[in-house]
């Protein structure tokens, strides 16, 4: 693993927590932040969850011995 992996692992996993925080705050009914900036937060983070652990599983792969 490279420290471009990990970093690109750190961000997945903080694009993570705000999905499942995302997920929560809509769940309750009543948002912190309101519905529309928690929505527009939740559309953001499930893709770059995505996105970010593919490339640090890519970039872990390129660089294998």
């Amino acid at each position: 693993m490279t420290p471009k992996s990990g970093v690109f692992l750190g961000g997945s996993c903080v694009a993570a927590i705000a999905a499942v925080g995302s997920v929560f705050e809509l769940s309750s009914g009543n948002p912190q932040l309101g519905g529309l900036t928690t929505g527009i937060i939740l559309a953001i983070s499930v893709p770059l969850t995505a996105i970010f652990f593919y490339t640090a599983v890519l970039d872990t792969k390129a660089n294998q011995k």
